[in-house]
């Protein structure tokens, strides 16, 4: 079971609460040009499809930020604008009913800009989520600390809290992210620390898919392990689709609720009499698009399938040739090896949830 969480504040993003216990979820952001509708919300679809939680998109101009209305009518999750430097396409987003801003109120220049923002937002209701990343601190801490340092992406996160704060603005989530995971884990140790706004927890260009779902998982995960933690993205080098399956994974390893399948298969060995490999692969694609939050063991043999398999929703525990099938715990008959994937999918589908 996953440790003591820690205690912070709630803040809803459109009908989704984060932080104060609440369920921790996964967000991605779309890789298209948000100017492109069609692609936008085609992806944004694909993602509603894999258990994507809360969605950002960038919105680097206006055309960008006239697309957002239709985007969101037409999304079943809340649409993140992910805002740099400039103010008016970040007053455009939440007036086009935005549910979350990305932006850093103190890159958009004078006070009266951040003043602005902070006031569309907090009369809308809409959360800012500051987002520190190591690979582009101010120029004055980069000086004061001779290079990134958790220290220093600390201090960044306190300078612009404490421009939100002075102008009134509360409704804050924060990121403190770097592609070095050691200083990703304590710069939110830190910050975790010292306040109670919600943490969005990311390692920032964690690469490809193997060594970045690597890094991602040991970044995120020792967080949520500690209780720190409220809602995760994996930034991979690919389709954003798969920075939700590893998200999911991750909560999953842990122990926190997730929307997606969990999946538990022994390792093999000399023992096998079925191919138990070329089954877990077949499964594992089938029910990545499946949204139901039951664990299914696929076991190889009789030392540990029958126990593994008891222990799940759906199991079964192979034997020479065939398998015997689990469900609640119980067993209900055995299939031989050719009809285990077409049948333990069939339980899938209509086991209820």
């Amino acid at each position: 079971m996953p440790m003591i969480r820690t205690q912070t504040r709630q803040v809803f993003v459109g009908d989704v609460p984060i932080g104060d216990q609440s369920r921790i979820t996964v967000q991605s952001m779309t890789t298209t040009k948000t100017e492109n509708y069609d692609d936008t919300i085609r992806q944004i679809h694909q993602l509603e499809e894999s258990g994507c939680d809360i969605i950002r998109v960038t919105v680097p101009s206006q055309t960008a930020a006239k697309n957002l209305t239709n985007l969101i009518k037409n999304s079943y999750v809340p649409i993140v604008a992910d805002i740099h430097f400039d103010y008016r396409l970040a007053l455009k987003s939440v007036d086009a009913g935005v549910q979350k801003i990305r932006i850093n109120p103190g890159n958009i220049g004078k006070s009266d800009r951040v003043r602005a923002v902070l006031d569309s937002c907090k009369s809308a209701n809409v959360p800012i989520r500051i987002g520190v990343n190591a690979g582009s601190l101010e120029k004055d801490i980069i000086e004061k600390y001779g290079y990134p340092t958790a220290e220093g992406m600390l201090e960044s996160a306190q300078r612009h809290i404490r421009i939100c704060e002075e102008n009134g603005f509360q409704n804050l989530i924060v990121s403190l992210k770097s592609s070095d995971v050691a200083m990703m884990i304590l710069a939110n140790r830190m910050f975790a620390e010292k306040y109670d706004i919600p943490l969005h927890l990311g390692v920032t260009e964690a690469g490809p898919f193997r060594s970045g779902t690597v890094k991602s998982s040991v970044g995120i995960g020792t967080l949520l392990a500690e209780g720190i933690g409220d809602t995760i993205r994996v930034s991979l080098t690919d389709d954003p689709v798969r920075e939700v399956e590893v998200g999911q994974e991750i909560l999953k390893s842990l122990g926190y609720p997730s929307k997606s399948v969990t999946l538990i298969s022994c390792p093999t060995c000399g023992r096998l009499e079925v191919d138990l490999i070329d089954l877990v692969r077949k499964l594992e694609e089938k029910i990545a698009a499946i949204q139901k939050p039951i664990k299914v063991a696929v076991m190889g043999c009789v030392v540990n399938g029958p126990g593994e398999a008891k222990d799940a929703h759906l199991g079964i525990a192979c034997g020479k040739k065939q398998a015997v099938l689990y469900r609640d715990g119980k067993a209900i008959g055995k299939i031989p090896e050719n009809q285990i994937l077409e049948k333990l999918m069939n339980e899938i589908e209509n086991y209820p949830v």
